[in-house]
């Protein structure tokens, strides 16, 4: 369970992105946060993360206090990221980088494994280099997969469908599915067919909780453009 009491958080240029939200996403459920572009969606994912200087509240995880950790001793405690634009690494592998992910040498049929999921053949990867040479979408895959190395408890994705073509997407959709139950998973999307797996859906706009509920709950009127005037999700979806 984590537990998010009172966040905020503002920069000088922009005043206040995140203002006092308060939600609980439980162990084993897969919540999506959605809301329009600028709204804070990912300022709040980063909050959790630990990747925000500044913010105020409390944020307890799993019973834990974990408001005054940094990134790496939240990821320690299980929480992992995986960002909307992956930092490239020049120097090294996909193998190397899933190896470090799961602070463990993995096999080569592991590898395969995980690579699968994400729709990237072994082969063509394994040895590759994750740098330049590699398309948005093909690192945002490899990243996806060094989260799922990690196996953590809490896993964070800030709207994983961005540069992946629909064969993919379909396959992280299956991921997402086989996830569920497992660990906790907070999905920034507009996706519907992201949507549409969601144990639960929160609605983030101008850096304010507006809405959260179940799927069933919160769908129908966000699909409609019924919640606070925003655009119909289903206008997004692949």
């Amino acid at each position: 369970m984590l537990t998010l009491e009172n966040i905020s958080w503002s920069v000088p240029e922009k005043n206040n992105i995140l203002r006092d939200i308060n939600l609980k996403i439980p162990h084993g459920k897969l919540t999506v946060v959605t809301g329009p572009n600028g709204g804070g969606k990912t300022s709040l994912a980063k909050a959790i993360a630990g990747l925000l200087p500044g913010v105020t509240g409390k944020i307890t995880f799993n019973g834990k206090d974990i408001s005054n950790l940094n990134v790496t001793e939240r990821a320690r405690e299980g929480i992992s990221f995986a960002f909307q634009q992956p930092v490239r690494f020049k120097g090294i592998t996909v193998r190397k980088m899933l190896n470090l992910a799961a602070a463990r040498e993995l096999s080569f049929e592991e590898i395969c494994d995980l690579l699968g999921k994400v729709g990237l053949c072994t082969m063509d990867y394994i040895d590759r280099e994750i740098d330049s040479s590699l398309s948005g979408g093909e690192i945002k895959r490899v990243e996806i997969a060094t989260v799922l190395a990690r196996g953590t408890s809490f896993n964070i994705f800030d709207e994983p469908e961005a540069g992946i073509d629909i064969w993919s997407f379909n396959g992280l959709v299956n991921v997402f599915k086989q996830l569920k139950g497992t660990s906790s998973l907070m999905i920034i999307s507009h996706q519907e067919r992201i949507l549409e797996i969601a144990d639960d859906i929160v609605v983030i706009a101008d850096g304010m909780l507006r809405i959260s509920g179940t799927r069933d709950e919160v769908l129908p009127s966000l699909l409609e453009g019924e919640i606070l005037g925003l655009c119909p999700v289903g206008a997004k979806a692949i």
